[in-house]
C-alpha cells in the first residue's frame, strides 16, 4: 500500500509529446476568457447583484483575488513541469499517486459534468434566441426528462392550490402532456443540448488548431458585445441606484458567493494544454494571469452598469444584461446581447471539452486508466478516444438531467482542487529561478498571516462561540464552519512557525472558505462521487499502475 503515496518524478524528458504546438501566450489568454466569460456573466450575475446589490463589486474582487492566489500556484506548476494533465499532475509530484487520483476524479466535475450545465444554458439561450425571430421549437424536443417532470408538477401544484399560472407554467402542462410516448413514458428530450456537445467535439476531436480559431473568435465576439453594454450603458447609469452601496450588508455580499465563484471557474483549464504550448514556461503563467486580469476588470464594470442602469431590487432574472436595457427601452442590444450568449456559452463549452481529454490521457499514462485513454490521433493529434468519450459523458446526461444539480458539484470539485494546488506548492523542492520559468514571489507569512487571523477571529469569534454552545445540534453547514475555523489555526500556526510562503497559503484558505460556503446537498452529493472514485481506484488504478510496478520491479 505504501506505493499509492509515491510521488511522480518531476522528469521532462517524459514530455516529448505527439500534440501539435501551436499555442502561444495570446491564444491562452484568448482561451482562458473563452472559460471564464460564459453563463456567469449573463445569468448569475443578476442573483449576485439581487442580493449584494452595488457593493456585489466588492465581491467580484475578493474571488478574483482568491482565484489569482490559485493561478499564480497553477502558474508555478504549469512552468516547472509543463506536462499535460493540470492539477492531477501537480497532486501527483506533490501529495503522491492516491492524490493526484482523488483530484483527477474530482475534475471531472469541474470539466466533464460542469459541461453538462453550461450545454442546458447554452440550449435555454438558443432557444429563447429562435423565439425572438419567431421560431418555436417543440416543447419535448427542448427540456430532458427529469426537468419536464419537476416544471409538470411544479405547475399542477399551483393549479392545486388556487394560484393563478403564468404563460410559461401552462405552457409547460400542454407541452408535457402533449409529448409522445413510449411504453407509458414521456419522451423528452433537449435536443439542443446534445447538438452543441456535439459539434463542439468534433471542433475539438479535429485538432487544437482549429479549437484555437473557433476559439478565438468567439471571443472577440463577445468582447465586442461587453464592451457596447458597458459603453452604451455607461450614459444610461443614475446614481441615485447606488445609494446604498451595501444595502444588506456585507453578509449581502457574501450570499453570491457561489453564483460568482462559478463565474470565474474555467482559467486553470488552460493548464491542460501545456504540452501543445510553444512556450509553456513563458506562455501558461502569462496567458493565466492576463485572462484572470482582464475578466475581473469586465465583471466589475458590468457589475456597475447593471446596478447603476436598475435598482438592484429588479435584478433576480436569469437574463440581466437584457433585461437592464429592455428596461430603458433599448430592445435591440437586448436582442444583440441573446446572441452574444449563445456564442459565450459555447466558448466555454469549447475549453472544457478539450480539458477533460488531456487529463484522463495524462492519467492513462500512469496506468490509472486503460492504454485508450491516451491513444492519439494520427492525422489529428488529439486525445481521439477521450475526446469523443468525453462527448458521450456530457451529450446523453445533457438531453435529460436538470442543470440545478450539477451546478454544486461543479464548483466544490474545482474549489477542491484549488485547495490541494494551493499546498502542493509548498511541497516542491526548492530551485533557484531559471530563465523562463515562472516563480511564485516568496512573501513571509510571519508577516501577513497573523493579521489575517486576527482579522478572521474578530468577525467570526461570535459566531465560533454561538455554534460551539450548541454543538449537539449542529447542521452540516455549522459543523464545516467549527471544522473549517480549527483547520484555519493549524495552517496558520504551521505557515508562521515555518516561515512558509503567504501567497498558496492565502490561496488555500480562501478556497476552503469558499468550500464551506456551498449547501449541504452539494457536499453529500461530493463526498457521494469520491467514495465512487475511490472503488474504480482500488478495482482497476492500484493494480495497473505504473508507479506500482516500477516498485515492484525494484524489489525484485
Amino acid at each position: 500500500m505504501k506505493h499509492i503515496f509515491k510521488k511522480k518524478n518531476i522528469d521532462l524528458s517524459e514530455n516529448k509529446s505527439e500534440l501539435n504546438k501551436t499555442l502561444t501566450t495570446f491564444d491562452l489568454t484568448l482561451m482562458g476568457i473563452a472559460a471564464i466569460i460564459g453563463a456567469g456573466i449573463f445569468s448569475t450575475i443578476g442573483m449576485a447583484s439581487f442580493q449584494g446589490g452595488p457593493g456585489v463589486v466588492f465581491l467580484f474582487l475578493i474571488v478574483a483575488v482568491t482565484c489569482g492566489f490559485s493561478a499564480l500556484c497553477y502558474a508555478e506548476f504549469a512552468s516547472r513541469i509543463p506536462q499535460s494533465g493540470s492539477a492531477y499532475t501537480y497532486a501527483y509530484v506533490s501529495f503522491g499517486e492516491i492524490f493526484g487520483w482523488i483530484i483527477g476524479w474530482a475534475l471531472i466535475l469541474e470539466y466533464a459534468i460542469g459541461n453538462i450545465v453550461v450545454a442546458i444554458s447554452w440550449s435555454g439561450y438558443f432557444l429563447n434566441l429562435l423565439k425572438g425571430i419567431g421560431i418555436h421549437f417543440p416543447y419535448w424536443l427542448s427540456v430532458g426528462y427529469y426537468a419536464a417532470i419537476d416544471n409538470y408538477a411544479y405547475a399542477q401544484d399551483l393549479i392545486m392550490q388556487g394560484e393563478k399560472i403564468s404563460p410559461q407554467l401552462y405552457e409547460y402542462i400542454v407541452g408535457f402532456e402533449n409529448a409522445p410516448s413510449i411504453f407509458g413514458y414521456k419522451i423528452m428530450l433537449n435536443i439542443p443540448a446534445f447538438f452543441i456537445v456535439a459539434i463542439i467535439t468534433f471542433i475539438a476531436y479535429i485538432g487544437i488548431k482549429e479549437t484555437k480559431k473557433v476559439s478565438n473568435l468567439m471571443v472577440f465576439i463577445k468582447i465586442a458585445v461587453i464592451g457596447l453594454v458597458i459603453g452604451v450603458g455607461f450614459f444610461y447609469i443614475n446614481p441615485q441606484n447606488y445609494v446604498p452601496f451595501l444595502p444588506n450588508g456585507f453578509s449581502g455580499v457574501l450570499a453570491g458567493v457561489s453564483a460568482v465563484f462559478f463565474a470565474y471557474i474555467g482559467f486553470d483549464a488552460i493548464s491542460t494544454t501545456a504540452e501543445e504550448c510553444k512556450n509553456p514556461q513563458r506562455d501558461l503563467p502569462r496567458g493565466m494571469m492576463y485572462a484572470l486580469i482582464i475578466c475581473t476588470i469586465l465583471y466589475v464594470l458590468i457589475a456597475l452598469v447593471l446596478t447603476g442602469m436598475v435598482h438592484f431590487s429588479f435584478l433576480k432574472v436569469e437574463d440581466p444584461l437584457a433585461f437592464v436595457f429592455q428596461k430603458v427601452g433599448l430592445n435591440w442590444i437586448g436582442y444583440i446581447i441573446s446572441i452574444s450568449a449563445v456564442i459565450a456559452t459555447a466558448s466555454v463549452l469549447l475549453v472544457f471539452q478539450i480539458g477533460q481529454p488531456r487529463i484522463w490521457m495524462s492519467m492513462s499514462r500512469d496506468h490509472l486508466l486503460p492504454k485508450r485513454f491516451s491513444n492519439i490521433h494520427p492525422k489529428y493529434k488529439t486525445p481521439a478516444f477521450s475526446t469523443l468519450l468525453t462527448g458521450i459523458l456530457v451529450g446523453i446526461p445533457a438531453l435529460i438531467v436538470p442543470a440545478s444539480i450539477m451546478t454544486d458539484l461543479t464548483s466544490i470539485g474545482t474549489l477542491f482542487a484549488f485547495v490541494l494546488v494551493c499546498l502542493g506548492v509548498l511541497a516542491l523542492p526548492k530551485i533557484t529561478k531559471q530563465n523562463k520559468q515562472f516563480k511564485i514571489p516568496y512573501v513571509n507569512s510571519r508577516w501577513i498571516l497573523p493579521f489575517v487571523a486576527i482579522a478572521y477571529w474578530y468577525f467570526m469569534l461570535p459566531k465560533f462561540i454561538m455554534y460551539c454552545n450548541r454543538i449537539n445540534h449542529l447542521l452540516f453547514e455549522e459543523f464545516l464552519f467549527l471544522l473549517f475555523s480549527l483547520v484555519f489555526n493549524l495552517i496558520i500556526f504551521l505557515a508562521v512557525y515555518k516561515k512558509y510562503n503567504a501567497i498558496p497559503i492565502l490561496g488555500a484558505i480562501c478556497c476552503m472558505y469558499l468550500m464551506i460556503e456551498i449547501p449541504a446537498v452539494g457536499w453529500y452529493g461530493f463526498l457521494g462521487w469520491m467514495a465512487l472514485g475511490i472503488m474504480i481506484y482500488a478495482m482497476y488504478g492500484y493494480g495497473n499502475s505504473k508507479k506500482h510496478h516500477q516498485i515492484l520491479n525494484e524489489v525484485k
